[in-house]
């Protein structure tokens, strides 16, 4: 007849068991104060992350907040002469040509750049995925200012003149290697499953990629787009070969198109370098209207993204 060991406690809960640690009170305070450090640490990580960009966002509002008119958002900048007699002078234009080149990049760079990242992601086998791949990462790690030349090489010296067409293209070199490398990484995490689904239902690669796959990435996807935006908006380097600037508003709608435009973050750099006071409190006004444009980019698309989020639930 067998016979069975008996616990070494009645209550078999608390019964002693192989590879597991006893419960004791003092096992339980050691518990207690690591997990207690380990939040103190994640705060104080956090809180050297965020001290820096509060301060960053506190001087230049304190500094550039005065600047912030009516006549800041309306009129042009002018000449120096206007600044050093008074007259209301302003970077309405410069926030215009800002929203559309920083589209119209966006225009060019997001398609190709999601098309590129589903190559790189979906199509290993392609032979035009290993030279995609070392164009990207070539493009990627170029500085900002030798895609301004890039730019300046393709558009400007065969049109002729500088423009807002060539300033977005510049920046669309500055998006586009963010965008596909972005897009390969969500893609990638998606479950094979979901693709063997649509090809066993018999539909075709291509729209098993784009009906099914990219809608699974949305959010990454978006996410991606926001820091490529985030990254060329900054970007002054590439606008000083190709969009150039201007003072004035633009005769046309073309013109912010097929002329010189002026865009926030040169005219930020050629403000803060110039010998004028006015000038310069003009200068931290414009970073602040970058930096909301920048933030107000991020708060709308996630909104949306949520939004749609919740519809398909």
């Amino acid at each position: 007849m067998a016979t069975h060991a008996r616990p070494l406690t009645d209550d078999p809960v608390r019964a002693p068991r192989r590879g597991l640690a006893v419960v004791t009170p003092a096992n339980l305070r050691r518990r207690y104060a690591r997990d207690r450090m380990m939040v103190g640490l994640i705060a104080l990580a956090t809180l050297v992350v965020l001290v820096p960009l509060l301060i960053i966002v506190w001087y230049v509002i304190s500094n550039g907040a005065s600047a912030l008119t009516v006549e800041f958002f309306t009129q042009d900048l002018g000449s120096p002469a206007r600044a050093l007699r008074g007259t209301p002078t302003g970077l309405g234009h410069t926030i215009i040509g800002t929203i559309v080149v920083d589209t119209l990049a966006l225009l060019i760079a997001v398609p190709i750049g999601i098309g590129a990242g589903i190559m790189l992601s979906e199509y290993p086998e392609h032979p035009l995925n290993a030279p995609l791949r070392i164009l990207n990462d070539t493009l990627n790690g170029m500085p900002a200012i030798l895609k301004g030349l890039l730019a300046w090489a393709l558009i400007v010296k065969p049109m002729g003149t500088f423009s807002g067409i060539s300033g977005a293209i510049a920046l669309s070199f500055v998006m586009l290697p963010i965008l596909a490398r972005a897009t390969e990484g969500v893609l990638r995490i998606i479950p094979w499953s979901i693709r063997e689904a649509g090809l066993a239902l018999g539909l075709p690669r291509w729209r098993v990629v784009l009906n099914t796959v990219l809608p699974a990435a949305r959010t990454g996807v978006v996410t991606g787009i926001l820091i490529a935006f985030a990254r060329a908006a900054g970007e002054a380097a590439p606008l000083l070969f190709t969009a150039f600037g201007n003072n004035f508003y633009s005769s046309g709608p073309l013109r912010y198109l097929l002329g010189p435009v002026d865009t926030l973050p040169a005219r930020l750099y050629s403000l803060a370098i110039s010998p004028y006071r006015e000038w310069h409190a003009m200068g931290w006004a414009a970073g602040i209207v970058l930096l909301t444009l920048v933030i107000v980019a991020f708060v709308v698309a996630r909104i949306a993204t949520r939004q749609r989020h919740a519809t398909n639930l």
